[in-house]
């Protein structure tokens, strides 16, 4: 029988071959409970994600794009299942189910993006979730799809190609807020303003590249994902930085510039007190949609007991 450090170091020559990790393979503890963490967030906040969004319903300005926003609600709680079915299976060996994760999330010990604690003012906060929140959501999974974790990896697939086309649902919206009257572009421009803290916040604190901390990033030492949270932020800011500019909007943080020499873009850093006060479910909106979520997960009991019913 093998030993701890030799199925370690054969599991380590495995993600450094560019093998993916199964549910039933060997893995470390700190590899499955990162795994666990991560996924558990993912799947949770696509399911509180799709909130903001679905109070705009009943609110869009015509058929078409009540029906656009629906179709994106409903692939949003999709991705949701998905991802907890995954955290699900790495769960097992702690006898614990998808029930305990909405348990942590209720009891504020499962966190998700802070960006949907966020309160929506107008159609054009709406527009901005898809074109600006998504397409943030968008670098950060695909900088994943190469996880060495297969289910994770796979899950992935789907949710960017879908992904892609919730940021072109945005984008489209913003576009023609853009296009129309000045109310319509001031919309526009002050769904930036609302919005600009919480999308620098959504890739997190700066990663040990950049504060020096000599503390080990467990996710990218174990190929869960290829890029600190600064260099997927300065992705985010070279795409979209030049899209906002070119619709004749303005940046909220006058000090913003790219540097060449650096080759990165300076900007003025959020109030991370903030955030670390946000994701402990103290943002705009954070009790309202716990609240409707734990309202709607007990009011939908009988139909998890019925399915298990037939299962059993």
């Amino acid at each position: 029988m093998k030993s701890e450090e030799e199925k370690l170091e054969q599991f380590t020559e495995r993600i450094e071959a560019g093998d993916k990790i199964e549910a039933d393979d060997w893995m470390p503890e700190e590899y499955r409970i990162a795994l666990i963490k991560l996924i558990s967030m993912h799947g949770i906040s696509e399911i509180m994600g799709a909130l903001p969004e679905k109070e705009w319903v009943p609110k869009a300005p015509t058929l078409h794009r009540k029906l656009a926003i629906m179709a994106k609600v409903q692939d949003e709680m999709g991705h949701g299942q998905l991802l907890l079915r995954v955290a699900e299976d790495l769960l097992k060996p702690y006898g614990k189910t998808r029930s305990d994760i909405m348990q942590d999330l209720f009891n504020g010990d499962l966190k998700f993006h802070n960006v949907f604690h966020m309160d929506t003012n107008s159609w054009g906060d709406a527009g901005l979730i898809g074109w600006l929140v998504d397409g943030a959501a968008i670098i950060t999974q695909t900088n994943m799809l190469g996880s060495s974790y297969g289910p994770y990896a796979r899950a992935l697939q789907r949710i960017c190609a879908e992904e892609v086309f919730h940021a072109q649902h945005g984008e489209a919206i913003i576009m023609a807020l853009a296009e129309g009257t000045e109310e319509q572009r001031m919309m526009v421009q002050n769904a930036i303003n609302h919005w600009w803290e919480s999308l620098l916040m959504f890739f997190g604190p700066a990663s040990k590249e950049t504060t020096g901390s000599s503390k080990q990033d467990i996710t990218i030492k174990y190929k869960i994902r290829t890029k600190t949270n600064e260099q997927l932020r300065q992705d985010f800011f070279t795409k979209y930085i030049p899209r906002i500019l070119s619709l004749g909007l303005k940046l909220p943080d006058p000090t913003m510039h790219y540097d060449e020499e650096k080759q990165m873009w300076i900007y003025q850093q959020p109030d991370w007190s903030e955030f670390k006060k946000i994701i402990k479910n103290q943002g705009p909106r954070s009790q309202a949609r716990l609240n409707l979520r734990r309202t709607s997960y007990e009011n939908n009991a009988w139909v998890r007991d019925a399915l298990a019913a037939t299962t059993n």
